[in-house]
């Protein structure tokens, strides 16, 4: 989620930008000025939460392999890596070919794990990221209407201020136009549908069936 609102982000980084530095500027706004975390208001959106509950259905099998994998995983990797701290106290901290070659093969291990893991989790993760983009397609048309009731024309996000009021935050608003706009969602990407196919989404969207991805972002 947090790559798919990078763009996001951005989008308002030259907005935060100019408010932080030409306060004239400011001075001409002609409403208001609010904060949106535009991550949070997809994250705690109804689309997303009922998503998140059936992908744990729906996936489990998946979710349960890679959680398994995961625990195997990481056990292995802390003996070898406490084996490599112990040996490394025995030779004084100096180091030696014996010890290097150790330090490679625990680095290659480290390496391994990371991608059978991502190989794993890819098909709960890929559903993760077709259930944001059906919803992020319609985060602009949200925003603009929660802008609109507010009496809002400039927006910043929050890690673009120094400080601001609870009352300026409308993101629980931005929430309320996404609940209005995408009641629902598929947790079934379309075959062969990739992150950032976002039109592709949006015409293929349909009332979610049943899903969540394991809890390890």
């Amino acid at each position: 989620m947090k790559t798919i609102f990078k763009a996001a982000a951005l989008g308002l980084a030259p907005v935060a930008a100019v408010a932080l530095t030409a306060a004239p500027a400011l001075a001409q706004s002609k409403q208001g000025i609010a904060v949106v975390d535009l991550q949070r208001a997809v994250g705690t959106s109804a689309a997303y939460t009922t998503a998140r509950t059936q992908m744990q259905t729906t996936y489990k099998a998946q979710i349960d392999a890679f959680n398994t994998r995961k625990a195997a995983i990481d056990a292995d990797l802390k003996t070898k890596g406490e084996a490599l701290q112990a040996g490394v106290k025995a030779a004084g901290g100096k180091s030696t070919p014996a010890l290097q070659t150790q330090y490679e093969q625990f680095q290659q291990s480290q390496q391994n794990a990371q991608t059978e893991l991502q190989r794993l989790g890819q098909p709960i993760a890929l559903a993760n990221a077709y259930v944001e983009e059906q919803i992020s397609a319609k985060l602009s048309d949200a925003l603009k209407t929660a802008m609109t009731k507010a009496k809002v024309d400039l927006v910043l996000a929050p890690d673009a201020t120094v400080s601001y009021q609870p009352t300026v935050d409308i993101t629980a608003a931005v929430v309320t136009e996404i609940n209005a706009l995408v009641p629902n969602v598929s947790i079934t990407p379309p075959a062969g549908w990739q992150p950032g196919q976002q039109g592709q989404a949006g015409q293929q969207a349909a009332p979610a069936n049943p899903g969540q991805q394991p809890q390890s972002r």
